[in-house]
């Protein structure tokens, strides 16, 4: 009796069923997506499954992209700078030795808990990758642009002292001045000067310009605050009243309250840097 026609046919029933099976289970996320049955309040976590596959996936995302980060020695005094920087920086939606998240961390899904254990989890490397560079979807913003990349560092160096620190020991770090360094480049890129449109992609995520702005090719909602910057580079004027320049395009982005007065478009802190990157990209496009 030759058994391989039966075996070929029950694998055929067995593809047709886990085919179907997948069918209506993509049909069915599609009815919940669609009929916005699924709450996404910050009121309601996540199922724990949902979580849990979405934290795990977190975790071994950065320790693969932080697998070739060298992290230096802490420098001296690195420890009370770093606490002074968290201070300012992180003790709002994370916490400290007794002292509460603020109101923003608070009320967020997911929660951005104590910091306390962080250094028995993570690597020094780990931890700089996810100061630098953000967790999407999280809250947990990249500070690769907005800080210098030693303040960084000192942060990652207090979290490493931060397990069994008590409130007083926290409470008497002194707070240091922010420092005048510059921000990390986390795009990769050490050029000191001219555009890298590479950079400056990120660069326009990194000051949140799509929260206002639909930008060619960047990920983003569709929003209509401000005007497209799709074509910018074919456009006669900058903000209907500079002619457009790559120099006036920089002068645009870090002061536009001095050039067009009462526009909408507010002042960001954008270095000379940032900006120039920023744009080379849009003058691409």
């Amino acid at each position: 009796m030759n058994l391989f026609p039966t075996v070929r046919r029950l694998l055929a029933i067995a593809g047709a069923s886990l085919c179907l099976a997948l069918l209506v289970a993509l049909l069915g996320a599609a009815l919940v997506l669609q009929a916005g049955w699924y709450d996404a309040s910050a009121v309601r976590p996540h199922f724990q499954f949902v979580h849990t596959l979405l934290e795990r996936g977190m975790q071994q995302s950065v320790r693969f992209h932080a697998r070739g980060i060298q992290a230096p020695e802490p420098a001296a005094q690195a420890v009370a700078r770093g606490g002074a920087a968290f201070r300012r920086s992180c003790e709002q939606c994370h916490g400290g030795p007794g002292v509460a998240q603020g109101a923003i961390g608070l009320s967020m899904q997911p929660v951005p808990g104590p910091l306390a254990d962080a250094a028995r989890r993570w690597r020094p490397r780990e931890l700089y990758w996810i100061t630098a560079k953000g967790i999407k979807m999280s809250g947990m913003p990249a500070w690769g642009f907005h800080l210098p990349e030693q303040e960084i560092w000192d942060i990652v160096a207090f979290l490493g002292a931060l397990p069994g620190m008590t409130p007083a020991a926290y409470q008497e770090i002194a707070v240091a001045p922010p420092s005048t360094a510059q921000p990390v480049d986390v795009s990769g890129s050490n050029a000191p000067t001219g555009g890298n449109r590479a950079r400056g992609r990120l660069a326009l995520t990194q000051y949140a310009c799509h929260s206002c702005h639909l930008l060619p090719g960047v990920t983003g909602p569709q929003t209509f605050v401000g005007p497209n910057l799709d074509g910018l580079g074919q456009r006669a004027f900058i903000a209907g009243k500079l002619p457009r320049t790559e120099e006036n395009l920089i002068r645009w982005i870090m002061a536009p309250q001095e050039v067009k007065p009462g526009s909408s478009m507010p002042p960001l802190g954008v270095s000379e840097r940032d900006a120039r990157d920023m744009a080379a990209y849009l003058l691409e496009h």
